[in-house]
């Protein structure tokens, strides 16, 4: 009788310690898991989801998401007062699904898929486009590290697009990855879940505006810059020739769609690279100057910072992957189109840059184009503002877009009234919005003519932040549980490095215009 006694109290008290063990490790799992890291083993991971519903939820999210799709047979949802990324959609893509289509229109399976070639070119398009004139300027200053950062920096933009890719997956029950986030701020705000479900969203919103609205700012003061120096002799400052590339963009503010400008984008990129190729012709022709001793092993420590950001500012293209690769008709592909991309802008801003660093050495102007001689220099200046012009309305339109989402079309919790009538006509007003943002472009172009140290500072308040400091901390966040040591190593590197170079930058740059204005250096 006695044994049996001992046998039963002895049965309750293990159960007892099992339970409470149980519990003790749900709730370090459970504190892990809202802090956003998800449980590091597998009896962390069960305990927590014996105990927490959100497992349970993100089970049954994706299999009702996966319902859902298949029985609307293709019609887009939008959720009447709901805003976008909110708590409904952290980790199982049961929050509202993005409404890229204004009124109506079928999913992302019935529209036209791109290959990954087409792909790569939109890449090339973003990572090789005007800024690349800034390079030699950063050789000027940076000498063999300059050259260097410009590897590093394709490196780590490479890196750093393929894991924001992966911050839009999840693995299901079954471990298969399943795309559960479509952009750029859906990442942002599952981040930020559950107290602040809005709060990345806004933080990415407001890096965006300002990266494209300072792109548009780059594109009119480069427009005035060469035009200028194409005609010394025009009795016609640097600002009146932006205040005519100006009004030659005013009709941008009539754009309801991209269709019309994207007929212009093969032919505007084609000519960017006979321009490159004429420029390094030149330069070649011209080798046996060169002046190898002038690329110096130590850096200007107060322009160097300056250059870091020309150089991160010419990579980006983080802002659009998420779109580019949903719209892939083999998304496995990404990766490789990524790499093929990245190598190639490395090899040819490289080569870009030092080539015509050695050509003119210390004369090295911050748009290289004005050391050319001045009957080559005309030609090539015309077409470069050509292309500044055609380049102008995309970063012009994924601004207004961004805008007129987070402030007028929020789902009916907008701060201002929708800009569009019910037929879907611009008003007036919304009209003399879009205008006040091109001449705010032209604004700021004529205050602040200094194409290099624009760039840089752009490139560092912003370009680092998107391109470096934000993907390395999202990936820790949401995938923290699939990570190995040397991604966990990578990505604290990368958010360490970054955010060092965008402080430092920042600064000098800010110095370099501060000092531009005090002694009214032009460029």
């Amino acid at each position: 009788m006695a044994h049996l006694i001992r046998h039963k109290l002895s049965n309750k008290l293990t159960n007892a310690a099992h339970t409470v063990s149980n519990k003790s490790q749900a709730k370090v799992s459970g504190v892990f898991a809202r802090l956003g890291f998800q449980a590091a083993t597998d009896e962390e991971g069960l305990g927590f989801a014996e105990c927490d519903d959100l497992d349970y939820d993100y089970r049954q999210g994706m299999q009702m998401d996966v319902l859902q799709g298949d029985e609307e047979g293709g019609e887009e949802v939008e959720g009447e007062g709901e805003l976008e990324g909110d708590s409904h959609y952290q980790r199982d893509g049961t929050g509202p699904r993005p409404s890229s289509l204004k009124t109506g229109g079928s999913l992302d399976e019935d529209k036209p898929k791109i290959t990954s070639w087409e792909a790569g070119w939109n890449v090339t398009n973003a990572i090789q486009g005007m800024f690349v004139l800034g390079l030699p300027y950063a050789i000027l200053h940076g000498g063999y590290l300059g050259l260097f950062l410009i590897i590093f920096a394709a490196v780590v933009c490479c890196y750093t697009g393929k894991i924001l890719i992966a911050c839009l997956y999840e693995e299901n029950e079954d471990g298969i990855k399943v795309r559960v986030r479509e952009s750029y701020v859906d990442i942002a705000n599952a981040c930020c879940m559950p107290r602040f479900p809005a709060l990345g969203g806004h933080v990415v919103n407001v890096a965006q505006i300002i990266e494209l609205v300072m792109t548009c700012i780059l594109y009119v003061v480069v427009s005035g810059n060469l035009m200028y120096n194409s005609f010394p002799g025009f009795p016609v400052s640097q600002k009146a020739w932006s205040v005519v590339a100006t009004a030659a963009l005013l009709p941008c503010a009539f754009l309801k769609n991209l269709k019309a400008v994207s007929k212009f984008s093969f032919l505007c990129t084609l000519a960017h690279f006979v321009i490159n190729i004429l420029v390094i012709a030149y330069c070649l022709s011209r080798a046996r100057e060169w002046a190898w001793e002038k690329v110096k092993f130590y850096i200007d420590v107060k322009k160097f910072p300056i250059s870091i950001g020309i150089i991160v500012f010419s990579y980006t293209s983080q802002i659009f992957l998420p779109s580019l690769e949903g719209n892939m008709q083999k998304p496995s592909e990404f990766h490789c189109m990524m790499e093929w991309t990245h190598i190639s802008a490395c090899v040819l801003k490289g080569l870009f840059a030092l080539v015509a660093y050695l050509t003119w050495a210390d004369t090295t102007k911050e748009v290289i184009t004005d050391n050319l001689p001045s009957t080559i220099r005309a030609v090539v200046n015309i077409f470069l503002v050509a292309k500044a012009l055609l380049s102008y309305p995309l970063p012009f339109f994924a601004a207004v877009e961004v805008l007129e989402k987070s402030f007028f079309q929020d789902g009916g919790r907008a701060m201002f009234p929708d800009c569009y009538s019910p037929s879907g006509q611009l008003k007036s007003w919304g009209l003399g919005l879009r205008v006040a943002l091109v001449v705010f472009t032209l604004l700021m172009a004529v205050f602040v003519p200094h194409f290099a140290l624009l760039m840089g500072l752009t490139g560092s308040l912003t370009g680092a932040g998107l391109c470096f400091l934000l993907p390395s901390l999202f990936h820790l966040k949401l995938q923290w549980r699939n990570l190995l040591w040397h991604h966990v190593f990578f990505d604290v590197a990368i958010f360490v490095i970054g955010g060092i170079c965008a402080i430092s930058g920042f600064i000098h740059s800010v110095e370099g215009l501060i000092e531009a204005y005090r002694y009214n250096i032009h460029d």
